[in-house]
């Protein structure tokens, strides 16, 4: 009873630690987030209000003045009253987006990337719900953006920036194989050529080139800057890193979620000469990938002035072009899906150093990425995901069966000698030195080691809890249907007892919202427990009892990928443990257990 006890405490202690913080800190700080959101977003329309009733017709301020060497502001004032989305993209002239994985438009003024949609992927299972829109223009709450300018000087004249107005030379619409050419040209004799090309994914590459047609050399910065004046609605959790991100010169890896970026305002890690930066979400992520010809300054802030924003950007040393010369630097722009294939991809093939940590894989990389790699391989060649997600549970099932064998033939020598323990214990029981005493002995001569049955379960904690990190943080998994009911193994079990599965139209509140899977996953942890005798000690008895119940509950909330894990995992157990018992002659007890809990208990009198 000593190895049983050990065994469900460890699988305990490996659920509740995160089923407590969904419950109590993520549920609760997400409901929180949303409110806070909704309040926001009253407060920018009343601004709004305010703003057209103080100036009619008023229109988007102009940036901030520029410091030598400063990138320029972002405009920071109120939002530009627009009826929505496609108002603000009809109030500038622009150049069309068409790929196999994104549509949309470069915005001539100031030629942002301000306006992108993902075709393969919507808001909902829905085969009709609207395509994820990723970029924004900046007149909306939602305003997200990439933009590549220019700091210049007196002697440079006007540069490219935020209001530059830019001419389409030839082709009016970007391709991968059309790539569209703009132009712009200053007082000062210089000539601003910008090339904008896009692969069939997600990757944009802008190809400045600065004519110096004056008489004089000049010196100027390129910048870059991917600006959001919003942010998700519901916080990230404590798997997973949702802001500011980026990887830089020594400092490496750089991570600052909205609050922390809100609270310190400005971090400015050491000059880099490689790397990357932006802003991601969830499943999907900006970044910006400087030349590597120039050395650049890594920032991430947040802005208060006037409109709330948050920012990561870069500024390079300064470029001198000497008259009669040119200069060409070119920045990369990543904006789309964090489809792991494809951002491995990109770190390899366009040596983007570490750019494969734009995906969280967590401190257990190590676990998750290869369990990551098998679920996707599996997938493969079954067609489903949580057909892979099954395959891969047999999988390591199979890799632990030796171990397992020896743990549940431990278990078998235990339950014969349980009658030998009983007596120690009755017999001791007032001592428990030398009852502990007399156990180890008995251990030693039937050569049993009672840790044995911990070991598969502690092994099976780092599956666990990088399968619920791969479920969670991977795109792939996202809207990944099963069979059935289940269309996103990403999302819990939709269904609930208490409205009969959806036969009864009430809504019900997250807690109980008790599926067809995890009731499944709890009949089979019962099963496991009652596959060994029913604990002499009272207490012990009502937590097995309760245990699966309870454990029922807290995984409801889970993604339905991991509930069905567990099920099947417990399913292979149970086959597994009952084929061990039977070989090492020990009895199974779980008839014997189903029957002695249903049967009618004797009253007092009787």
């Amino acid at each position: 009873m000593e190895n049983n006890r050990n065994f469900f405490i460890t699988i305990a202690l490996s659920v509740l630690i995160l089923a407590v913080w969904q419950y109590f800190y993520v549920l609760p700080r997400s409901e929180a987030q949303r409110e806070a959101a909704k309040i926001e977003q009253q407060r920018v329309e009343e601004q709004k209000k305010a703003a057209d009733a103080a100036n009619p017709g008023a229109s988007t301020p102009a940036p901030g003045t520029t410091a030598p060497g400063a990138i320029p502001n972002a405009p920071g004032g109120d939002v530009v009253t627009v009826a929505g989305r496609d108002q603000a993209l009809a109030a500038s002239k622009r150049v069309k987006i068409d790929t196999p994985s994104l549509e949309g438009s470069i915005n001539l003024t100031g030629a942002r990337l301000d306006d992108l949609k993902l075709k393969h992927y919507t808001e909902t299972v829905d085969k009709n719900s609207p395509e994820i829109e990723l970029l924004n223009p900046q007149a909306l709450p939602t305003g997200y953006f990439a933009e590549i300018g220019f700091v210049g000087n007196d002697n440079t004249g006007a540069v490219p920036g935020a209001e530059t107005a830019w001419s389409v030379d030839g082709n009016p619409t970007l391709t991968p194989s059309t790539p569209v050419t703009l132009t712009y040209t200053n007082d000062k004799g210089l000539t601003f050529k910008r090339i904008f090309s896009v692969d069939a994914n997600y990757m944009f590459t802008v190809s400045d080139t600065v004519q110096n047609s004056g008489s004089s050399a000049v010196s100027l910065f390129n910048y870059g800057r991917v600006t959001r004046y919003d942010k998700p609605a519901v916080a990230s959790t404590y798997v997973l890193h949702e802001g500011l991100i980026g990887f830089t010169g020594t400092e490496g890896l750089q991570e600052h979620k909205y609050a922390s970026v809100e609270k310190d305002k400005q971090y400015q890690p050491g000059k880099s000469t490689d790397g990357w930066l932006g802003i991601t979400d969830k499943y999907w992520a900006v970044t910006l990938v400087p030349t590597e010809k120039q050395p650049f300054q890594p920032r991430y802030a947040y802005f208060e002035d006037g409109r709330h924003r948050y920012q990561s950007d870069f500024l390079t040393d300064p470029i001198n072009v000497e008259a009669g010369q040119s200069a060409t630097v070119e920045t990369e722009v990543f904006a789309g899906a964090k489809e792991v294939g494809k951002i491995n991809a990109y770190a390899e093939d366009r040596h983007i150093k570490r750019f494969d940590l734009l995906i969280d894989w967590g401190w257990f990389h190590f676990i998750t990425k290869p369990m990551f790699w098998l679920i996707d391989t599996l997938y493969k060649f079954l067609g489903n995901f949580g057909l892979a997600i099954l395959a891969t549970t047999v999988i390591v099932k199979a890799i632990f069966f030796p171990l397992a064998n020896k743990s549940y033939a431990s278990m078998a020598n235990m339950k014969k000698v349980q009658p030998k323990m009983l007596e120690i214990r009755e017999k001791y029981a007032d001592d428990k030195m030398k009852q502990q005493q007399a156990m180890m002995e008995l251990y030693k001569t039937e050569k049993i080691n009672p840790l044995a049955g911990c070991w598969p379960v502690a092994l099976q904690i780092p599956v666990f809890f990088s399968l619920y990190k791969v479920l969670y943080i991977t795109i792939e998994m996202r809207h990944a249907p099963f069979f059935g009911w289940i269309q996103d193994l990403a999302a819990p079990d939709p269904t609930s007892i208490f409205n009969l599965f959806g036969l009864v139209p009430v809504t019900l509140p997250h807690m109980l919202m008790i599926g067809v899977w995890p009731l499944i996953m709890g009949v089979t942890m019962f099963l496991q427990m009652r596959m060994n005798p029913t604990p002499p000690d009272p207490t012990q008895a009502a937590i097995f009892t309760w245990m699966p119940v309870i454990f029922t509950f807290m995984m409801a909330g889970f993604p339905a990928g991991l509930v069905i894990y567990w099920a099947w995992n417990n399913t292979l157990s149970i086959l597994q443990q009952g084929v061990i018992m039977k070989r090492q002659g020990a009895k199974i007890e779980l008839w014997d257990n189903l029957v002695a809990l249903f049967r009618k208990k004797p009253s007092p009198a009787e």
